[in-house]
């Protein structure tokens, strides 16, 4: 299994990002690929500067794909703020 944690934190540069794309063809159907990230697919061109291989990419990700997608307050955030509050 790859994880890759927090994707669309950084930008990635043009060289990083066919990379990565080269990277998830090759595990294409062939490993478990786990992604998180806070940006909906369709933001995924902030991540990616080529619309092409960001379009490419999610057809990749989301092919064989169970998707979650969790709503509410941020659980860093409100344990933070509980902190404050004792």
């Amino acid at each position: 299994m790859i994880i890759l944690d927090e994707m669309g934190y950084v930008p990635f540069s043009k060289d990083g990002a066919e990379l990565l794309f080269q990277l998830i063809s090759d595990w294409y159907e062939q490993c478990s690929l786990m992604i998180t990230s806070n940006l909906e697919f369709s933001q995924w061109n902030r991540i990616f500067e080529d619309a092409r291989l960001t379009a490419a990419l999610v057809d990749r990700v989301i092919h064989h794909t169970h998707i979650l997608s969790f709503t509410g307050d941020c659980y860093r955030v409100k344990h933070a703020l509980s902190n404050q509050q004792s």
